[in-house]
């Protein structure tokens, strides 16, 4: 009010020219709050950024915490002992034998004369295989022949020289008192004695003899080389004209194996059955046989004997199954896959093979306990089949093993449970 009535008492003329150049209040109001508004506004914008950042970072770190603390404890997988076993086997390898083998040697030397079967021929008991020309033994059989046909006649005249003696010391005894002195009786007497001792050394001389020709002569049967028992000739080693060694090489002789017979109507069946394995084999057992060259044929055995002895060396007990052969399919020496059908065990726990820990205090189990934490627990195992084993001692049904569990594993330890991905089959089944 002082400043317009100065204008207009100064400026008379030009008061109301001023008076409308000066801006009015009512028009400058509403702009300077507008600024403040504004300005307010800005702040808080700027304050609620800088809260929302410092609490988006405290989450992130939350966040970051927790996930550390997650990924610090273990997660497993766990599974439940299944009961029972049944239909289960245990594949081992084995050998096939033939129920008799025999090597055939020759028991005198000489030079093959000729041969009648190879291998691969069936043969009979007491079928020609071989002839063996053997001069020595000739002639060291006419060379006993001969001996022996001289001490026979040197028994003959040795026997006639005591019946003479006897003869003579009987008539010279048996006569009357007198008519002979008692010493010329005496005297034919000792002569009897000696021409019965003369008679007795020739008989002896002649049974020597006698045993020499028969040692010959049962020689020369072996000059005849025969099968021993039917069956199949599975090797030949010699042929015509070849020089034969008496002997197998056994004993002291040097001589080769002319021949190899096998009696394979039945053959017999080798396995060695590792010690852990070897409680359920008994007489009866039932297996099948499994040939690398019959892929898709199965044979049937029957475990007849086992050692009863579990062998140092190797820690197995030597088992003997028997099988038919009618077909003459089972061959001598042949590898074979041997399936034991195993009796039934209803009461036996069976856990995977993935579950087991093995440390130096053997077999171990983690057994999920209450709050989720661990106890590693010793187990005695039984046979192994295959994806599983057998568990004799030390797990109940009603726990809960870890499935695959890490060597880093400890008892007391807390870990984090999941459930194991359904199996491929359960999926399908979900899928339709």
């Amino acid at each position: 009010m002082i400043r317009e009535n100065t204008l207009l008492d100064t400026h008379p003329h030009d008061a109301q020219h001023q008076l409308e150049k000066l801006p009015k209040r009512t028009e400058l109001a509403p702009k300077a709050s507008r600024v403040r508004w504004a300005t307010a506004i800005a702040v808080l914008v700027a304050i609620g950024i800088a809260v929302a950042g410092i609490l988006l970072r405290r989450h992130d770190e939350s966040e970051v915490a927790k996930w550390t603390v997650e990924q610090a404890v273990p997660v497993v997988a766990t599974v439940t002992p299944k009961q029972g076993v049944s239909g289960q086997q245990i594949v081992l390898p084995g050998d096939i034998e033939a129920w008799f083998e025999a090597p055939i040697y020759a028991r005198v030397s000489g030079y093959l004369k000729n041969w009648y079967f190879d291998f691969g021929a069936h043969v009979h008991k007491g079928q020609l295989l071989a002839d063996i020309d053997a001069p020595d033994l000739d002639a060291q059989l006419d060379a006993a022949k001969a001996k022996l046909v001289s001490a026979q006649a040197q028994v003959n005249v040795r026997d006639a020289e005591r019946k003479f003696a006897d003869t003579t010391y009987a008539r010279w005894r048996d006569s009357p008192k007198g008519v002979v002195s008692e010493q010329e009786t005496d005297a034919k007497k000792a002569e009897y004695g000696s021409a019965d001792a003369r008679y007795k050394a020739a008989l002896a001389d002649a049974n020597v003899n006698q045993s020499q020709v028969d040692q010959l002569t049962a020689l020369e049967a072996f000059k005849r080389i025969v099968a021993p028992f039917d069956g199949i000739v599975t090797a030949r080693n010699t042929d015509v004209g070849a020089l034969i060694n008496a002997g197998s090489g056994v004993g002291g002789g040097s001589g080769p194996q002319l021949f190899r017979v096998a009696d394979v109507h039945e053959m017999r069946v080798f396995v060695q059955v590792p010690q852990e394995m070897s409680a359920g084999m008994r007489a009866g057992l039932t297996a099948d046989l499994v040939l690398p060259q019959y892929p898709d044929k199965k044979f049937k055995a029957v475990v007849a004997t086992t050692a009863e002895a579990i062998a140092k060396t190797s820690r197995t007990l030597l088992v003997e199954l028997h099988a038919d052969n009618t077909d003459n399919l089972l061959q001598p020496g042949t590898f074979v896959q041997v399936s034991f059908n195993m009796a039934d065990n209803p009461g036996a726990l069976r856990i995977p093979t993935s579950a087991l820990i093995f440390r130096e205090d053997g077999a171990q189990v983690a057994i999920l306990g209450p709050g989720d934490k661990l106890e590693l627990r010793s187990v005695k195992l039984g046979r192994n089949l295959g994806t599983e084993f057998e568990v004799l001692n030390g797990l109940n049904m009603s726990d809960t093993i870890v499935n695959s569990p890490s060597d880093s594993l400890s008892s007391g330890e807390v870990v984090k449970v999941v459930k194991e991905a359904n199996p491929p089959h359960e999926k399908a089944t979900e899928t339709k």
